[in-house]
């Protein structure tokens, strides 16, 4: 069964239809839009946003700290927050080994241009390598898991060092949709957990402005209480339409397609190829059906895409990511034909976030937290 709205389908965990065959992805979506509108009440919400950003980070060098990998969304939000929004940002990167030249030279030219300084927060290639194979066998979705945990930490780190109160990340659910709990659950407990059993080097212990991939509800306390940072999500305020910002930041800042989204990380290829080998997982379904409710993509055309292999699944790249991790054929061969898990086969810190409902919805409803994380966690989980 398919929505008759957007095109998710029943592959995508927890969906629910409605009588008139819409899926609860698509209702999310509405009520995500009446919470961030893109009329004039939208407009003053964004400016006041903007305004508090400044005002947190007046007597700073940098108000604000924008993370980029040289993909579309990240550098559009670059580009908006130096000459729409008129802020000091310092854009920042997280290597974790794999980065896409076209992307590397696409945040050169966006930061040159804009004259924006930007710092590359390097992952250890040892301890990301181990990870990556730990996840490969602990037979979860989550391939991808140290990358986002790290880049996550990362954009922390650099907003303590050099004390920022405002992080800025380049993310719509009008554009990119909400990934299934099932799919795509970050934590730095689960991490743990799955390194512990499957990992064979010992990872670094956390520091504030060095945390390496530990990032758990510890660290996030730490970070958003204790230091009082915050993330913030702009886009979700900006009538952001994609095919118009790859125009603007081509024009100006002579930015370079990777050739797929998500393709600024290489890593993606081997990540994509897994997700539909082994657990029949086309992330472009949810990708697109945000695009189809938002009236960026005709519905029939993102059928027609998502009915033909991704073109992230390059042969030769493909290649490329084994081999970086040490790995032949023989070993994919097995990582495919493991049994399937989930993150509820692994110790997480699931059963604390259900404890903290109320609070998290409470902490959604006056933006201490973006409403998009209840909605992921308790309406679509």
């Amino acid at each position: 069964m398919r929505c008759t709205r957007c095109i998710n389908d029943v592959s995508i965990p927890g969906i629910v239809f409605n009588q008139d065959g819409e899926c609860n992805h698509c209702k999310v979506h509405d009520l995500l839009c009446k919470t961030y509108p893109l009329d004039n009440k939208g407009k003053v919400t964004l400016d006041n946003l903007i305004n508090t950003i400044k005002k947190r980070g007046k007597h700073q060098k940098y108000d604000c700290i924008v993370g980029i990998s040289g993909g579309r969304d990240s550098t559009y939000t670059l580009l908006l927050a130096k000459k729409k929004w008129k802020l000091r940002p310092l854009a920042v990167h997280f290597n974790d080994g794999f980065g896409n030249p076209v992307a590397g030279e696409n945040m050169r030219n966006a930061s040159e241009i804009l004259k924006i300084d930007s710092i590359t927060m390097s992952s250890d290639w040892r301890e990301s390598k181990d990870l990556r194979l730990a996840f490969l066998k602990a037979s979860t979705p989550d391939i991808n898991q140290a990358t986002d945990l790290g880049i996550a930490a990362s954009l922390y780190a650099a907003a303590v060092k050099h004390n920022v109160k405002s992080v800025i990340i380049g993310q719509s659910f009008r554009t990119e949709g909400i990934a299934p709990l099932e799919w795509n659950f970050l934590d730095g407990k689960y991490l743990k957990s799955v390194h512990k059993r499957f990992g064979k080097i010992k990872l670094s212990k956390w520091k504030p402005t060095e945390p390496g991939f530990n990032l758990s509800l510890f660290q996030i306390f730490y970070y958003s209480i204790i230091k009082q940072i915050k993330v913030h999500l702009p886009l979700y305020l900006e009538d952001y339409n994609r095919n118009e910002a790859t125009k603007i930041i081509s024009k100006e800042l002579r930015w370079v397609d990777t050739g797929a989204h998500y393709f600024d990380d290489l890593y993606q290829t081997l990540y994509t190829y897994i997700l539909r080998k082994k657990f029949r997982i086309d992330r472009r379904i949810y990708n697109y059906s945000a695009l189809v409710r938002s009236g960026q993509i005709s519905r029939s055309n993102a059928l027609k895409i998502v009915s033909k292999p991704s073109s992230i699944e390059d042969p030769e790249i493909l290649r490329l990511c084994i081999k970086r991790l040490g790995l032949n054929e023989e070993d994919i061969n097995l990582i495919l034909n493991q049994n399937i898990k989930t993150f509820r086969d692994y110790n997480t810190s699931y059963s604390i976030i259900k404890f903290l409902k109320f609070p998290i919805w409470l902490l959604s409803r006056v933006n201490i937290i973006p409403r998009v994380t209840f909605e992921k966690y308790f309406r679509l989980g």
